[in-house]
């Protein structure tokens, strides 16, 4: 564009308050990327195609317990390399803040989970050791536990019959890690033996909430999570096979509503962003009406004069929403690191940054439309009086 300098050096002609104006630009849409990149994270498709391992749950809610036989039917599914099932069991240690990740595993859960580290000795007890608990290093550092303590967690859920209350006790045998840190979230997590748990649950026995399915070609992912779901249909327990990050999502929705938060939160932000970036666009037009009075007279057209003050919207609205969605690109990755995979997101997705330039556009003409339409419409005697 040949006026560009012109709309540049208008832009800037306040650098104070055009930079102030930037950094709230800047800030709400590092907001957006980060909100947008965690609802696309949690809001995963149905296919399953090229997954390596499956979660079945029940069809009708993650909390519907599905019968514990059924593992050894998912396991004859052509296809099908391994099975293990787990439980959740809501513990609290010592006070209802100190929520625990904690889960009622079968043997075998842990071979599924080659990127979890448990040492073959401390295996070898967990195995033999009816009460045994294995729990990650970074929970185990959180509340000082150690190999050998025993530990009395109270369920929010689940009674125990040796016990007469909702307090269980579990012996500390085995400490895993993440071979992956960018995994470390996964430290935060606290199994024990599904057979333990099911011979004192009073609550109900002979049930699991999922199971953990180990596909042996991922190619033909979609076609065993079919027969697996093909097993349980029409009965009282039908079956969802989805990939552990559907799982997860499902897991999230049950306590909050994501995608409802994020939109809740940047309605509020680009509300309170069109009428600070409004009022900035009408107070630089104000100030400058001699000076498109003067454009005019020398040849300017009407055209020409809202194209620009237009553009000088849209510009601010682009250079702010770029940087911010730049930044989010540096943050997203450390964020999904951080989240030790329970967030599995690495990069801002294409479609974030789409949605970002529509926005920005969209803001821009919404902000600038209403100075450019006035001076447009500006009567160039009138302007040059002071009227």
């Amino acid at each position: 564009m040949k006026y560009f300098h012109l709309i540049w050096a208008a832009l800037f002609r306040r650098k104070s308050r055009t930079f102030l104006t930037l950094v709230s630009i800047v800030a709400a849409f590092v907001l957006f990327g980060l909100l947008d990149s965690v609802r696309l994270a949690f809001t995963a498709g149905d296919s399953v195609a090229g997954a390596g391992r499956l979660i079945v749950n029940s069809k009708m809610s993650m909390q519907q317990p599905l019968p514990e036989s059924l593992g050894a039917r998912i396991a004859s599914v052509p296809g099908v390399a391994a099975v293990a099932s787990a439980n959740w069991f809501g513990g609290v240690y010592q006070d209802p803040k100190n929520q625990v990740i904690s889960f009622a595993v079968s043997p075998d859960y842990f071979d599924l989970y080659p990127e979890l580290s448990l040492p073959a000795d401390q295996r070898a007890t967990w195995d033999k050791t009816r009460a045994g608990a294995v729990v990650g290093a970074a929970l185990a550092r959180r509340f000082g536990w150690k190999i050998g303590d025993k530990i009395p967690l109270q369920s929010t859920i689940f009674p125990s019959r040796s016990s007469g209350s909702s307090t269980w006790t579990f012996d500390i045998v085995g400490i895993f890690h993440a071979r992956d840190p960018r995994q470390a979230g996964r430290e935060q997590m606290m199994m024990f033996h599904w057979k333990y748990f099911d011979e004192n649950n009073a609550f109900g026995s002979g049930t699991v909430h999922w199971y953990v399915v180990k596909v042996a070609d991922p190619a033909h992912a979609d076609a065993v999570a079919r027969s697996i779901d093909a097993i349980s249909a029409n009965s009282d327990h039908e079956t969802r096979a989805q990939t552990e990050q559907a799982f997860q999502a499902s897991f999230i929705k049950q306590l909050v509503n994501i995608g409802l938060i994020v939109t809740s939160i940047m309605g509020a932000v680009f509300f309170t962003l069109l009428l600070l970036t409004g009022n900035t666009m009408m107070q630089a037009v104000r100030e400058r009406t001699s000076e498109l009075a003067v454009l005019k007279t020398i040849g300017f057209s009407s055209a020409s004069v809202l194209a620009m003050v237009l553009a000088e919207g849209v510009l601010m609205l682009v250079l702010g929403g770029a940087i911010g969605l730049a930044l989010v690109t540096l943050i997203v990755p450390g964020l999904g690191a951080a989240s030790g995979g329970m967030m599995p997101v690495h990069a801002v997705a294409g479609s974030t940054w789409l949605s970002g330039v529509l926005l920005m556009v969209l803001i821009g003409v919404v902000v600038g439309l209403p100075p450019a339409w006035r001076a447009m419409r500006l009567n160039i005697v009138d302007a040059l009086s002071g009227r």
